[in-house]
């Protein structure tokens, strides 16, 4: 069974599953739901999603979830919170990985699927993220409903790394991320800026590797230790974990 708890220091909500496929399908349940509110409410849901082994997972969940036929895919916005600066089609993209694992076997519309543009489609990252905002400004989405994070051992969410010159950049929607402490070195993130414009914000992690960044995120550490704990949600932040990633709880 899963367990709770919310920190009211940090105003955060935390969830605890036994392991990585119960968390995944745990996540994948609680998103059509959150999907299926957000259309009754507002007629469209925008979703920001996350790479990463779980950020995939998530999706081959909510494809094998009979209660996916719940949601108007025709009425989902998609977006990703990150992109690595590669092709279009690319393995190493969140996009495609996020396809392959499930994404790609649900009946959404195609122009509702905002893809970043890569370099065969812009001629730099700088570019790149540029279009990227100039898109969700047309949307007119005003806020995501929810906002999904991975989050590195390190502490980054997105591309956003602590104590990278990119991390801090305001006044932007999207920017271009060079040198990456993990490769690729060239990626496009949403700021944080970006990222906290979300009703919702669930953070996703899995894995022993990641319980000090969990701990860290958790406890509204500073933007050199975790990106993490930079993010909070307009009207919930959720940590959504394994047991393995909450050891440090």
């Amino acid at each position: 069974m899963p367990t709770a708890s919310q920190d009211p220091a940090t105003d955060v909500e935390v969830v605890v599953h036994p392991g990585k496929q119960e968390l995944s399908d745990a996540i994948a349940a609680r998103l059509v739901t959150a999907v299926v509110d957000a259309q009754a409410r507002r007629g469209v849901a925008h979703l920001c999603l996350t790479g990463g082994s779980l950020g995939s997972e998530i999706w081959r969940s909510v494809a094998a979830l009979p209660a996916r036929h719940a949601v108007d895919w025709s009425r989902v916005e998609l977006w990703w919170g990150d992109e690595r600066y590669l092709p279009a089609g690319d393995p190493d993209r969140n996009d495609v990985q996020n396809d392959d694992a499930g994404l790609a076997s649900l009946p959404l519309g195609p122009a509702h699927i905002h893809r970043v543009p890569g370099p065969d489609a812009s001629e730099s990252a700088e570019a790149s993220a540029t279009a990227y905002g100039e898109s969700m400004r047309a949307s007119g989405a005003g806020a995501f409903d929810v906002m999904m994070l991975g989050v590195g051992p390190d502490g980054h969410v997105a591309s956003l790394f602590p104590g990278h010159p990119a991390q801090q950049t305001t006044d932007a929607i999207a920017i271009a991320v060079h040198d990456s402490p993990k490769p690729p070195p060239d990626r496009v993130s949403l700021t944080f800026e970006a990222l906290r414009r979300s009703r919702e914000v669930w953070f996703v992690v899995a894995g022993a590797d990641k319980a000090e960044a969990v701990a860290n995120g958790t406890s509204g550490a500073g933007p050199d230790v975790s990106s993490a704990a930079q993010v909070t949600g307009e009207e919930r932040t959720l940590w959504l974990l394994d047991a393995e990633a909450a050891e440090r709880l």
